[in-house]
């Protein structure tokens, strides 16, 4: 993926962040609750996968939990992983 990925779009209705790669739609599910947005579900087609999609996601929902002032905690286990390889978001993470 590169400059042209597919945009994400938050559906705020449903808790969700999604995208949609060549007719396939991935996107990564929340809930929020006093100032913590809890991510609980990531999902990918296979037809999709390896192209860091899912990373995408979590990487969007993390800036937007940044810019709202929101803590995370990673229920999603895909989330969790991918905030402890990238420690520039850690200081998000709900204690």
């Amino acid at each position: 993926m590169g400059d042209q990925d597919p945009p994400i779009h938050h559906d705020q209705d449903v808790h969700r962040f999604a995208t949609t790669v060549d007719g396939e739609r991935a996107y990564i599910d929340y809930r929020l609750e006093g100032g913590v947005m809890t991510l609980t579900h990531t999902w990918v087609p296979d037809a999709i996968g390896g192209r860091g999609i899912a990373g995408r996601l979590v990487r969007h929902a993390l800036e937007h939990a940044r810019a709202e002032g929101l803590r995370v905690h990673p229920a999603c286990s895909y989330a969790d992983a991918w905030m402890r390889r990238h420690p520039e978001v850690e200081d998000l993470r709900a204690a």
